[in-house]
């Protein structure tokens, strides 16, 4: 009775909710489309059968290797070669690989980096933030700028900064006027670029209010980059990422090629944003076609072969540099390398950055991701983790008509973001809560609990957004697969919450130890804890009937 109950009064809730919405047309689309997902979940249960299973052998091949695997690779790269012929192939040594474990440690180690750059400093985010902490980060880059002047030998340092036009904006005090001395004192050194979807445009840029038009589609991409260094994560420059939002870094340390990657990469999708300027105008690049005043067709055919371009640059050149690696003479062990001290030592962690921009018909991490979790055999346990539950139909598929193990990690509604929020934000926790539901409802009808797992991450005054997955595969000697996301959902990353830019980093390790680094940052973190029916964190006994199998707490 209660069910039933609970179900017929979903519908009145929806009603109500996009009923306190009059002049609201972008908060009403997207509950609108919550709500669609919702009801289409509900119909898609009643129509569950054992076809599901076939639903690995429905999805997208995996990509064809144009060339035969490479027998000097070390044990199991080959499994993933496929993937180098989509986007460029990194080989580092897993030394200069550290994961961080906190906001705090984040934030001091991107000041201290910016404090000792000589040549170029890259930061790409959704925003910069107005506080105390985000002033603190603007005044180390203006700084480093002013010392790059006054050195006896002035350096070349470039300040690269890539907003969103929309949410940095958002405000009378906002990230651009945060960033304006920096362009008024140092207009040669330093550029600041904001995107725009080309999707807003028009008479729906003039109806949307601020901060709904930033559900149309964003700037995703997390990059900060300093000299030779790069720190890749799903934090925002804000101060609650610089605090207690927990997310997720890894920092690369002195590795050029992925370095000059993402610097080529921020370039390009500069080069299609808009320009900020020191009287806080925008202007285009020269040549450049309007995001939304210009023809979007012909915006987006520019945008997708500025950015393929990159892509398809660096993949070539680190074709290359893969020959020569592995078929000259030139490989050294860790410990011959570090005798010579001019020669890098072998590489053992291949990092392979996914790029996803629906508007710009870019679409890797996409087919990347469907084709890992197709490919996902017994055996396999696969970690993923999100701030933001909403699987897309294609993954919900997936995950549950493959044979590996599934151990999901989850926000619960009191760690999410808009949890506590005023008027109708503050019911978007509820809805993911019952968007989890409605899954895990369908894991057990499908009697999948002990293969897919769900916990909800819990620490008393913290947010929670890291994203991300980990694969532990047992046919490849001390594999691990890490999959850092930056979009906030699957959902997000195809589109289907907005069509944002971002970008994934695909890691893959033969060191058992950077796994290890990982496992402990969380570990120390972490420990389980059952909690009931509601889903809003009341411990109880474990009981199959719960929304998830568990939860994950930190007091």
């Amino acid at each position: 009775m209660a069910v039933a109950a609970a179900a017929a009064a979903r519908p009145v809730f929806w009603r109500r909710l996009l009923g306190l919405l009059p002049g609201r047309p972008g908060l009403a689309a997207l509950l609108g489309r919550l709500s669609d997902r919702l009801g289409r979940n509900r119909d898609r249960q009643r129509r569950r059968s054992p076809w599901l299973l076939l639903a690995p052998l429905l999805s997208p091949a995996v990509p064809q290797v144009t060339s035969p695997p490479c027998c000097l690779c070390p044990e199991g790269v080959h499994r993933f070669q496929w993937i180098r012929n989509l986007v460029p192939e990194f080989g580092v040594s897993s030394s200069h690989v550290r994961v961080l474990s906190s906001p705090a440690e984040f934030f001091e180690l991107m000041k201290g980096q910016i404090r000792v750059a000589k040549r170029r400093v890259v930061m790409a985010s959704l925003y910069l933030g107005t506080g105390p902490l985000e002033q603190e980060l603007v005044d180390c880059l203006e700084s480093t700028l002013e010392k790059s002047l006054q050195a006896k030998f002035p350096s070349n340092l470039k300040v690269s900064i890539l907003l969103d036009f929309t949410r940095g904006s958002r405000g009378r005090k906002n990230s651009r006027t945060m960033l304006l001395p920096l362009l008024q004192r140092f207009p040669e050194q330093v550029r600041v670029s904001l995107f725009h979807t080309p999707h807003l445009r028009g008479l729906l840029r003039l109806l949307i209010p601020e901060r709904f038009n930033e559900t149309i589609g964003l700037q995703h991409i997390k990059v900060y980059l300093f000299d030779n260094s790069v720190i890749l994560s799903g934090a925002n420059l804000s101060d609650s990422y610089f605090t207690n939002r927990q997310d997720r870094y890894v920092f690369l340390q002195d590795c050029v090629e992925i370095a000059d990657f993402f610097t080529e990469l921020v370039d390009a999708v500069g080069d299609v944003s808009l320009q900020l300027q020191g009287d806080d105008t925008v202007q285009v690049v020269d040549g450049m076609v309007h995001p939304y005043k210009g023809d979007q067709a012909e915006y987006c055919k520019a945008a997708n072969k500025r950015v393929m371009d990159v892509i398809n640059s660096a993949r070539t050149r680190q074709q290359m540099l893969h020959a020569q690696t592995f078929h000259s003479n030139s490989l050294l062990t860790k410990e011959d390398a570090a005798a010579a001290g001019d020669r890098r030592p072998a590489p053992d962690t291949w990092i392979y950055p996914l790029i996803q921009m629906k508007p710009f018909e870019i679409q890797i991490d996409e087919i990347v991701t469907e084709t890992l979790l197709t490919e996902a055999e017994r055996g396999a346990k696969v970690y993923l983790t999100t701030g933001y539950f909403n699987l897309t139909q294609a993954y919900m598929d997936l995950v549950l008509g493959t044979r590996a193990e599934y151990q999901i990690l989850l926000a619960s509604p009191e760690v999410n973001g808009f949890f506590g929020a005023k008027g109708v934000a503050g019911a978007i926790p509820a809805a993911y809560v019952h968007i989890e539901r409605q899954f895990y409802s369908e894991v057990c009808s499908l009697g999948q609990q002990e293969r897919v797992r769900l916990q909800e991450y819990w620490r008393r005054g913290w947010t929670f957004h890291a994203k991300g997955a980990r694969a532990a595969l047992p046919e490849v000697r001390g594999g691990v697969l890490c999959h850092l996301r930056a979009a906030e959902s699957p959902g997000e990353a195809v589109g289907e919450d907005g069509d944002s830019t971002d970008q994934e980093l695909l890691l893959r390790t033969d060191r058992n130890g950077l796994d290890e680094d990982d496992r402990h940052g969380w570990g120390q973190l972490l420990q389980p804890r059952f909690c009931d029916d509601s889903g809003l964190g009341v411990p109880a006994s474990p009981c199959r009937d719960s929304m998830a199998e568990g939860r994950v707490c930190c007091q």
